[in-house]
């Protein structure tokens, strides 16, 4: 009670409202002859202020009459329009923040004077408060996380937590990433996954979406969050270098349990990286490379079991992970006439992972060894992505059709070698995996603006399948489930269209749209695997979005939204393999597993001053067919089966506030917020793996939540610093309790070089005091588990651009 009146309390003192930014709109048009109605070249056209009819911008109609307006700024203006024999024609017009376009229509000249009727006409902005359902960050200044991963830049973004390596919007990890727009093997096509390898020095900015409109996959009840990789457009020859070095784990957090090798300490981390761009009239070719090569102590888990028979064992798993990820990525945009451009890209990513595990199992007094588990993994993750896209511009600014294909190849070939040491008793053990994910996407976009708003709509096909094969070589008195190998194919086909329309006013703004997809999944699995037989399931539903803004004066608004959205399992999920990095708690997927539908309300309010602005948002998520991990056990075994199931119901309901603050000419800050109830009803599941048996949870609620305050500080016009704080109070976790955490990052930056040279010194989890502590509860047994893993890393860079 007292965290959530502390939040209810800093939400009262900070609700004061926040100014949208400014954009930039291109307004356009079309001068007639009334009599004739054909076009009129050579008109003058001007914009005046409405207030005290100043001089703005102005323009020239072309031979067939039209006329472009740009860089006109949000408000209310006047359009003149004059020519000799003409009547002068007037327009008050308004500009709003929702489209990029606006499209006034004809304007009618006469030899007779005749006024004109008012015009009301939209704007959008494409920065961070133009939109109260988007926020967009510059990599380039989060000074503090400089150097490192994507995941881990992300973890100082307002709005944005990471637990156990994945990202969460208030709360949520099921988030959906893209890459510049587009869902890849990089990240993963069903929720997230390698964002802790993909180099942040290879990203401009990072969008984040918390309730997208129509034209986005369905996929991700939390948000989207969008990675834009770094492309010059600069004239003629222009490239960027840069170096980060780095140590992390520079002592023990907590010393190894018996028979465990030592822990990784002193471990580097090295990211070179070049991108280049050559710029030529109507080419532009632009080439990048990224390697970040890291050490990790990857995990340092020490867990305690107990059983409801009196049985207690105590287990370490350690693992040191050396890692080398390479990304490359090459393209060519070609304006072919000034209506139509064509863009030819490719990636490829090529990750090499190597861990030394090690887990040692004792009893309840640690005086008797009762196993140790020793494993070397050998896994190579290939990506190779191909896409091409064009677009045909027509006449009226705005006016477009964009048609995309996108194919993406990701082959993940992993090995594991295990020694597995018992009290009378070593084995030699492995298995190997081999898995091919393919996916190609064809799209279709079509954007008319309008009077009063713009109309989107398109639509998109995608088919996807993943062949698998798992080989199992277990010795005598193994955990390893030798007949639980074997082939399996995962295909998904899944053609969506939508359509979605935004209008704005002086005081209202509204955007409506409907995504209907149709999804049919197979999973084909080897008809002799014991427990598992070939599932899938298919539907044809709708995803509408609505939002609808009211314009309280020129610095509020106030949005309220609706969206319906859905996760569906991702083949990782519903994999029928175990997985044996941990030797006795063992993850497994399941294929019957089903989507999760959310429907998701959000009342919003942003303001702003001189000084600063605040971005205030009350949300609430209903899930239905929640998709959780459920931990068991079977029969007389002490073996534990963490395996996804659909638990029913469950409801997250709270606030958010993002207050930004320039304090001074030297220091400013954004402060972060966000509070949430967590609920997930009672449920009871049948688990198929090893054999059926049930699985009964209790309701489960939390009030939880999380701050982080972000110190910005300009010692000189070159000189800057950053000092990120980060608290995460504790929350529930399926059948069971995540307790509170906190981190203190820091950073520093000097500009050199006339501007062009950039050196950063940086430090993530300065004071060492992240530590994950967890408590699981089972039918018949308990956890507690405290996770000591890598987290405090130092690290030096420079970057050069020519």
């Amino acid at each position: 009670m007292k965290i959530k009146n502390y939040f209810l309390i800093a939400l009262l003192l900070l609700c004061q409202s926040l100014v949208a930014q400014e954009t930039k709109v291109k307004v356009s048009g079309k001068i007639v002859d009334k009599a004739s109605q054909e076009g009129l070249s050579y008109v003058n056209v001007v914009l005046k202020t409405v207030m005290d009819t100043s001089f703005v911008t102005g323009a020239i109609t072309d031979e067939s009459g039209l006329f472009t307006l740009v860089d006109v700024a949000p408000g209310d203006y006047e359009v003149e329009a004059s020519f000799i024999g003409f009547e002068t024609a007037r327009k008050e017009i308004y500009v709003g923040s929702s489209s990029a376009f606006l499209n006034l229509g004809e304007f009618s000249l006469s030899t007779s004077f005749q006024e004109l009727g008012a015009v009301e006409v939209v704007g959008q902005a494409e920065a961070v408060s133009a939109k109260m359902n988007k926020k967009t960050y510059d990599l380039g200044q989060n000074i503090s996380q400089s150097g490192g991963s994507v995941l881990q830049a992300m973890s100082n973004l307002p709005g944005v937590s990471v637990q156990d390596g994945k990202v969460q919007i208030r709360g949520n990890d099921r988030v959906a990433v893209l890459i510049d727009g587009k869902q890849t093997a990089l990240t993963g096509f069903g929720n997230q996954t390698g964002l802790d390898n993909l180099p942040s020095s290879a990203v401009e900015r990072i969008e984040i979406i918390n309730n997208p409109s129509a034209k986005f996959d369905a996929n991700g009840n939390a948000g989207i969050i969008n990675i834009i990789l770094k492309k010059e457009k600069q004239e003629g020859f222009n490239g960027k270098v840069g170096m980060a070095l780095g140590i992390g784990a520079l002592w023990e957090k907590k010393v190894n349990l018996q028979g465990i090798r030592p822990q990784y300490q002193g471990t580097p981390k090295i990211n070179p990286s070049i991108s280049l761009n050559y710029r030529k009239k109507d080419v532009n070719f632009f080439l990048s490379a990224d390697n970040l090569y890291t050490q990790t102590l990857n995990k340092n888990e020490f867990v305690t079991r107990t059983y409801n028979n009196g049985a207690i064992i105590n287990q370490q798993l350690k693992r040191n992970r050396n890692t080398n990820f390479l990304t490359t990525r090459a393209g060519m945009d070609w304006t072919i006439n000034p209506s139509n451009t064509l863009t030819i890209s490719g990636l490829f990513g090529s990750e090499k992972i190597i861990d030394r595990g090690d887990q040692s199992f004792f009893n309840g007094n640690y005086l008797e060894r009762l196993r140790l588990w020793q494993f070397l993994e050998d896994e190579l993750k290939t990506t190779v992505m191909g896409t091409a896209a064009f677009q045909h511009k027509f006449t009226d600014p705005g006016h477009s059709l964009s048609a995309a294909f996108n194919y993406t190849f990701h082959r993940e070939d992993e090995q594991y070698f295990f020694t597995n040491t018992l009290p009378n008793y070593i084995g030699e053990e492995a298995f190997k995996l081999l898995s091919d994910e393919n996916v190609v996407d064809v799209t279709l976009d079509y954007v008319q603006p309008l009077k009063n708003g713009r109309l989107e709509t398109g639509m998109k096909f995608r088919r996807r399948w993943i062949p698998t094969n798992m080989q199992f070589f277990p010795s005598e008195n193994s955990p390893l489930d030798s007949l639980a190998g074997g082939a399996a194919t995962y295909t998904e086909i899944i053609p969506a269209v939508y359509g979605n329309y935004v209008f704005e006013s002086r005081k209202l703004e509204a955007e409506i749209g409907l995504r209907l997809e149709y999804i049919k999944l197979n999973y084909e699995v080897n008809p002799n695997h014991p427990t598992y037989k070939s599932d899938g399931y298919n539907y044809f539903q709708p995803f509408p979005n609505t939002r609808l803004t009211y314009k309280i004066n020129e610095l509020n608004k106030v949005t309220a939204s609706y969206n319906r959205r859905v996760d569906r399992p991702n083949e990782v999920d519903i994999r029928i393999f175990p997985k044996y990095d941990d030797a006795e708690i063992i993850k497994v997927g399941n294929p019957a597993l089903k989507p999760q539908f959310t429907n998701s309300f959000e009342l919003g309010w942003k303001t702003g001053w001189s000084s600063g602005s605040l971005y205030s948002a009350a949300y609430h998520r209903t899930v239905d067919g929640t998709i959780t991990r459920i931990s068991s056990t079977y029969g007389d075994s002490r073996l534990i089966y963490a395996i996804f199931q659909n638990a029913g119901k469950s409801y997250n309901t709270g606030f958010e506030v993002i207050w930004d603050q320039d304090v001074n000419d030297w220091y400013s800050f954004d402060l972060n917020l966000n509070g949430y109830h967590n609920q997930i009803d009672a449920f009871t599941v049948e688990n198929l793996y090893p054999a059926p048996n049930t699985f009964m949870a209790d309701k489960q609620e939390i009030f939880s939540g999380n701050a982080k305050w972000n110190s910005k500080f300009k010692f000189s016009e070159n000189f800057s610093g950053q000092l990120t704080a980060i608290y995460l109070a504790p929350d529930i976790i399926p059948q069971g309790k995540i307790q509170a955490r906190f981190t203190l990052d820091m950073g520093l930056k000097k500009v050199i070089q006339d501007g062009n040279g950039e050196l950063f010194f940086n430090a993530t989890d300065l004071l060492n005091t992240m530590v994950i502590k967890k408590t699981i509860d089972g039918n018949d047994f308990s956890y507690t588990s405290a996770e000591y893993y890598e987290t405090q890393v130092f690290r030096v860079g420079y970057s050069y651009k020519f």
